[in-house]
Order: C-alpha cells, then structure tokens, then sequence
C-alpha cells in the first residue's frame, strides 16, 4: 500500500477521537505492509497526559508483537508527533515514521525541533513528512472551527439568558 492509503487508515483513527471530543488525531503501526495496531487521541478519556495517538498505536503494537521494540515497524500519524512521541518511537526502534500535518507548536520532527536529526543518538528512524499534508491539516481545523462556534454559542446563550432574568 502506498502511503496515502495508511495515512487515510490514520484519518480514520482521528475521526474516532473527534467522536469523543478528543484533538482529532490519529496513527496506525505497520508491519510488512500490514497494519498491527491502531490508536487515536484519548488523553482527555484516559485522564492520561500520555495517551496521545502514537503512544497507543505504539503499546498495542508492542503487545501484539510481545516486544517493546518495533523493528522494521512504520508509524504513520495524522500530526507530526510531539517531543514525547518521538522519544518513545526512538526508543520502540521504528524504522520509518510518516506524519500528515505539520505542527508548528509543537512539533518535534522538523517544525520545532528536529529529535529524529540528533547524530548522537543510537537509533536512526527515517521520517516523511506532509503526507497527505492538506487533507491531515483541514480535518484539524474543521475540528477546531467547529470547537470555536460552539463555545460562541454557549456564549451567545448566557449572555442571551443573562439579559432576561430579572435585575
């Protein structure tokens, strides 16, 4: 499969964090051409400051392979990953890492800082970035657009209630 076709599979996953109100992002682990494990955002469920789209992915990759290393596994991912995601992909020993969208704030494999370009490190993991990079990014801000016109509105109505109680 091409990359689009797993970076689409990753959309997929954001669309289920979106559903829980969770930042729509979205990853998939692939092994040989197959996808072993899937994840989406669910920190705010979780109550997990960790449970970032990756770092699912990740875990239930690691626990379907009984192996905390991911050798020859790539992770495709609908935002570029964060410094915490990239740590746990160099140590899971990835070998590729694909991102959609890139993250200007926070992101840690290019936009911010780059912790995938550090020589000194033991591991090199191979990155690609803006796959699908328009389709990736748009879904974030229909996301958050959406987010922005409800809270409008919950503004609206108190201000709206607010005017005919009675002083």
């Amino acid at each position: 499969m091409p990359d689009s076709a797993f970076m689409q599979l990753a959309l997929e996953q954001a669309q289920h964090a979106w559903d829980l109100g969770e930042v729509p992002v979205g990853a998939v682990v692939v092994k040989d051409g197959v996808v072993i494990a899937t994840g989406y955002n669910q920190p705010i469920g979780r109550h997990d400051p960790t449970a970032h789209a990756e770092i699912v992915a990740l875990r239930a990759a690691a626990a379907k392979l009984g192996n905390y290393r991911l050798p020859g596994c790539e992770l495709y991912v609908t935002l570029e990953p964060c410094v915490m995601c990239c740590g746990a992909m160099l140590h899971a020993r990835l070998a590729r890492v694909v991102y959609g969208a890139s993250d200007p704030k926070t992101g840690a494999a290019g936009s911010v800082v780059n912790l995938f370009a550090q020589p000194q490190l033991n591991h090199q993991t191979e990155i690609a970035g803006a796959v699908m990079a328009d389709e990736c990014g748009a879904f974030l801000k229909r996301f958050f657009a959406e987010r922005r016109s409800a809270k409008a509105a919950l503004r609206l109505a108190a201000a709206e209630a607010a005017a005919v109680l009675p002083q």
